[in-house]
């Protein structure tokens, strides 16, 4: 329970690194420990890891390779949009900064979830997913102790 409100499950969104053809040692050690990680998470009492795909982009002007999480949002989206129209869930908490998430929210509200953004504050969240929360949280080490807990 959280707040009287108990919570049906916890949701990972993420990818695993990029790996080349043939991939560096480094590349395998990387992907190795995000798998590691990604497995024990999904190990924890009600928390589902959803993994998308990276793609490689080519490379900046200085030479660093530009990476693209692919997937990511719309999974995200689509279990939001899933769960509220299925009245499953009442209540979400959104870990977010940009507005990718502005039409499964907006969904999701009128299916009459509430919904909390916990953002940063160094980062602050894109304008449009700040006004169409319900509740807003900044993070800072106290909320992410009690997280920790």
């Amino acid at each position: 329970m959280s707040n009287d409100i108990q919570i049906l499950r916890a949701y990972y969104y993420h990818c695993l690194p990029y790996q080349s053809d043939p991939p560096s040692d480094e590349e395998k050690k990387r992907f190795s420990k995000a798998q590691k990680f990604f497995n024990n998470l999904s190990k924890l009492p009600r928390f589902e890891v959803r993994l998308g795909e990276l793609a490689f982009r080519g490379y900046k002007n200085t030479g660093s390779p530009i990476f693209v999480q692919k997937m990511v949002d719309i999974l995200l989206g689509v279990d939001l949009v899933l769960l509220a129209a299925k009245q499953r869930i009442s209540h979400a908490a959104i870990f977010a900064g940009d507005s990718d998430f502005l039409p499964a929210i907006k969904v999701a509200k009128n299916e009459g979830v509430i919904i909390t953004l916990f953002h940063g504050t160094t980062h602050p969240p894109h304008d449009n997913l700040w006004e169409i929360a319900d509740e807003r949280v900044p993070l800072n080490q106290e909320i992410i102790n009690k997280i920790l807990r």
